[in-house]
């Protein structure tokens, strides 16, 4: 069973920096992609970047030029470095990670959540 785990979120003042960590565990033959998405209070979940199995990213436009997704394989961790943060980025992160099994299956699992808060 994969399992992510997620952590660096909390109260930032507007401009300031976060970065957040998703490690994952469990049984993975492959990734396919890594993402980060974020749920504003009565908004739907969006996108805000995800990185694939050969470090192509992609980002929302909201967050283009400030946010940075990358990923460390030997640590089995994806990172969101968000700078110049801005009141509107507040909301619940959630890592994704899209993943082949041991039988060739293709799986996705999310993380419980970091709470991002941007606020003077």
């Amino acid at each position: 069973q994969v399992q992510l785990v997620e952590s660096g979120g909390g109260l930032v003042q507007p401009g300031g920096s976060l970065r957040l960590s998703c490690a994952h565990s469990g049984s993975i033959f492959r990734i396919n992609a890594m993402g980060w998405y974020r749920q504003a209070p009565g908004k739907v979940r969006e996108l805000v970047a995800v990185i694939t199995s050969g470090s192509s990213t992609n980002y929302a436009d909201s967050v283009k030029g400030r946010f940075t997704i990358s990923r460390d394989n030997a640590k089995k961790t994806a990172y969101l470095q968000m700078n110049s943060l801005k009141p509107e980025d507040t909301a619940v992160y959630f890592c994704n990670v899209n993943y082949l099994n041991f039988s060739l299956r293709d799986l996705e699992v999310w993380g419980q959540g970091t709470l991002v808060t941007v606020s003077s």
